[in-house]
């Protein structure tokens, strides 16, 4: 499609005209809304699906990695759990009206600020068709409205989407203009869209580090940049070995593609020789490439051929996104972390210990969006940190950090009544 600027600046002038209606939309209006989407991913799956395959085969004979075909890819299961992660969202409360930090001044003014949603968000994220749902979904329970563009990858896929999420508005009674999907895929939109102040009010950019970095870069409308996940896992010397191995294997197996998968593995010199060998031997059976520095190396042997290399400078501080793994030993919790200040991105960060001293210096010390103890790097994650989904993981510290989900899409503003007050 050739690259024009109206269908952008189309959309999003309707987006924005379109908060207006939002404003005065009731919870239950909003909850039932959200209800008609869960219903129609469960109910239409087959128009979805057949739609994914398209931008499947298109993928593959692209040349994409398994990593971004893993994040490409929709079955029965992924779409049963976004309609999941949406009634979750519907049992969430309501952010906007909440009134805080209300008090009567010596004047007899009475103040208070009042949440209120951000306006028009715009999204550029690639590869992942469910973050159309996440997203439109948590926008519209805080009160705004949202510009979307994938990526081409997967613009059938996006495409369906955005039309069942449209469909779903209007069978409930809402202005379907509240979201909006940009067709275009042409690389000059995302120009575009980060420099239209006039008309989106927040950018959040969901890919790789070359989006998330142009964004930081060239935008001029606000915008959330970070969300690289180079993510570590120390086990100090007194971690508990069985659990160890099973967290690391989470972390790093569970789902490989993704920003809060592990990418380092620190291990204290007095536990590695026991540890090590067990990590090597379950990592190893599962696919996992291990890029060990010399000591780890001499831990763990040639026993199991090419799945164990030895570690360049560049291995560390990689965001993998892909069955590899870096692997460290250090000799004190105080190499471990400088390791992380050095190398993380302020993502997610574990220590695996027994130590109540290195427990609260690990959380005390370590500057990242989370901060674990004794858990997989995976629970770094909107749904399972209870809020039903995220629009993204931040690892800015303005003006969210962390999963963003309801909450995080809202402002406030200041509200004052008085009777006749007059500044002296």
């Amino acid at each position: 499609m050739a690259t024009t600027t109206s269908e952008l600046i189309t959309k999003a002038k309707a987006a924005r005209a379109a908060t207006r209606d939002l404003r005065n939309l009731s919870t239950d209006k909003k909850n039932a809304a959200l209800e008609a989407i869960a219903v129609a991913l469960e109910t239409q799956q087959t128009a979805i699906l057949e739609a994914n395959a398209l931008d499947m085969e298109a993928g593959a004979s692209a040349g994409l990695t398994d990593a971004l075909l893993d994040r490409l890819m929709l079955n029965e299961d992924r779409l049963n759990g976004m309609a999941s992660d949406v009634r979750t969202i519907v049992r969430l409360p309501d952010p906007i009206g909440e009134t805080f930090d209300g008090r009567t001044l010596d004047n007899g003014l009475r103040v208070e600020r009042r949440r209120v949603p951000l306006g028009v968000i715009g999204t550029i994220y690639e590869s992942r068709p469910n973050v159309t749902v996440d997203i439109a979904a948590l926008c519209l329970k805080s009160g705004n409205a949202v510009v979307l563009r994938g990526g081409k990858e997967a613009v059938h896929s996006n495409n369906a989407l955005a039309a069942l999420l449209r469909s779903a508005l209007t069978q409930a009674g809402i202005n379907p203009e509240i979201v909006q999907q940009i067709v275009d895929t042409d690389r000059a939109v995302v120009e575009q869209m980060i420099k239209a102040n006039d008309y989106i009010d927040l950018i959040i950019p969901r890919g790789g580090a070359g989006l998330v970095n142009y964004v930081a870069k060239e935008a001029t409308v606000p915008a959330i940049t970070g969300g690289i996940g180079v993510v570590h896992t120390f086990a100090d010397a007194t971690a508990d070995v069985e659990n160890a191995v099973d967290i690391v294997f989470n972390s790093k197996v569970q789902r490989p593609t993704v920003c809060n998968a592990l990418d380092t593995l620190l291990v204290h010199a007095a536990v590695a020789p026991k540890l090590l060998p067990l990590v090597a031997a379950k990592l190893s059976a599962a696919g996992v490439e291990l890029r060990c520095d010399q000591r780890a190396l001499s831990l763990i042997g040639p026993v199991y051929g090419d799945s164990v290399k030895a570690a360049t400078a560049e291995d560390f501080g990689q965001e993998f996104l892909a069955l590899v793994l870096s692997v460290r030993v250090v000799d004190s919790l105080d190499e471990a972390l400088e390791h992380i200040e050095e190398h993380g991105s302020g993502h997610t960060e574990t220590i695996l210990t027994q130590d109540y001293t290195s427990t609260n210096r690990f959380l005390d010390e370590v500057d990242a969006a989370m901060v674990m103890v004794n858990a997989s790097t995976r629970f770094n994650d909107g749904a399972q940190l209870g809020l039903g989904a995220e629009v993204a993981i931040s690892t800015n510290k303005l003006h969210a950090r962390g999963p963003m989900g309801l909450r995080e899409l809202t402002s406030y503003k200041w509200v004052a009544r008085g009777d006749g007050q007059v500044r002296r």
